[in-house]
């Protein structure tokens, strides 16, 4: 198992969050999921200004061994999605705690501290 990153949150369903400076949250897939997944070949991503649900699909990364939906960690609007990732998915791949999907203003950001840390996340893996 890699190392998982212990200044992040994450949620069961392998999507991780940081706490930006701002008070936004940046939010991406972690290398567990990458590694499950296999080579990624394309991203779709959650629209500007849309409104998430924590919990909720927000989007799809498929691999050339499976298609897999990216949830939302907490609620909130998306303010931001790294355009970057639709024209090289496979960044995902090489970094995947540097490779964001969308950063989102949280409608509550307490609820940050209802995802697991880094120890929480490595038992469900």
């Amino acid at each position: 198992m890699s190392s998982i990153p212990a200044d992040l949150r994450y949620a069961s369903t392998h999507e991780w969050a940081r706490l930006e400076a701002d008070g936004t949250v940046t939010v991406g897939i972690t290398d567990h999921a990458q590694e499950a997944l296999g080579d990624i070949v394309f991203i779709e991503l959650p629209a500007l200004e849309s409104t998430l649900t924590a919990a909720q699909p927000v989007g799809v990364v498929e691999s050339v061994k499976a298609a897999s939906d990216i949830h939302a960690p907490i609620n909130g609007t998306v303010i931001a999605v790294n355009e970057g990732l639709t024209e090289a998915p496979e960044g995902v791949n090489t970094h995947p705690y540097e490779s964001w999907f969308y950063r989102l203003q949280p409608s509550n950001p307490e609820e940050l501290q209802q995802l697991l840390d880094a120890a929480g996340y490595e038992a469900v893996c």
